[in-house]
């Protein structure tokens, strides 16, 4: 006869608060909630608890991803997808990483561009669309400037706010010990925000990938929300989830690379948790 008290032992402990798990219940956690979300959409679609045309079976959906690669040439769809979204977050990056960094070391700095910075926040970024048509025309580079506007004024405000919250006591102990301005932020400063700024690119790559299908009915025949917009005029539903399902396996693929990247410039804070 099971012993209730050690049941609940057990139970307390798989959900301890702020406990580590075990490496194969990450996995089997992992495998099992995609296993419960693909059965209830199975168990929708053969009990015609849904339409078909609109929610297609789950193996249709596979069967047409497989079909999207081998005979219809998606690969090279994919392939530019995963280029807008490169060059975007990279460009933005390139501005919102140094920016970030000294509004968060300089007060100065922050009364200067924060106003501005927070303003542009609030701004819906598909609302530019008509003016980057004008602006640009209708070739990559509204699809990039859509990309890039989507997420740098949210990643600046992130790095300023991790740069922020560097410890005084490592300031202060610098101004001390005689060193200036420029190396306070290069060899203090950005050494200890440097972590936090990779986990909030990791966070923004995610909103990135959020826009990319708005980017890409600007005016686009290529690249995976073109195939999705083809895909709506026809009514082929099926090939419409199958986009859906390629950008959620990119997002979490590239979301996965930045945790191994965490890991491997920062091994000590992996020691410490």
């Amino acid at each position: 006869m099971p012993d209730p008290v050690s049941d609940k032992s057990s139970r307390r402990k798989i959900f301890a608060i702020r406990q580590p798990v075990s490496r194969f219940q990450i996995i089997v956690s992992a495998i099992g909630i995609w296993v419960v979300f693909f059965g209830i959409w199975l168990l929708a679609t053969e009990t015609g608890a849904v339409n078909q045309l609109l929610v297609p079976a789950p193996q249709k959906v596979l069967v047409t991803i497989y079909e999207l690669f081998v005979e219809r040439g998606f690969a090279s769809d994919v392939g530019i997808s995963i280029g807008r979204v490169i060059v975007a977050f990279l460009a933005a990056s390139l501005v919102a990483i140094p920016l970030g960094v000294v509004m968060g070391a300089f007060p100065a700095a922050e009364a200067i561009f924060n106003p501005f910075v927070s303003a542009w926040r609030y701004l819906p970024a598909p609302s530019f669309i008509p003016v980057l048509l004008m602006w640009f025309g209708t070739g990559e580079a509204p699809k990039l400037a859509l990309l890039f506007i989507g997420v740098v004024f949210f990643l600046i405000t992130l790095v300023m706010d991790h740069t922020k919250n560097v410890r005084n006591e490592l300031i202060e102990t610098a101004l001390t010990l005689g060193a200036g301005r420029g190396t306070i932020v290069r060899s203090v400063i950005l050494p200890a925000v440097l972590p936090n700024i990779v986990v909030a690119m990791r966070q923004m790559l995610a909103v990135t990938w959020t826009y990319l299908v708005i980017a890409e009915i600007v005016a686009s025949t290529t690249g995976i929300g073109a195939m999705m917009m083809r895909a709506r005029r026809f009514l082929h539903t099926d090939e419409i989830m199958a986009g859906i399902i390629v950008i959620g396996v990119l997002g979490l693929t590239f979301d996965l690379l930045f945790d191994r990247l965490h890991r491997w410039l920062f091994p000590y804070l992996q020691e410490k948790r």
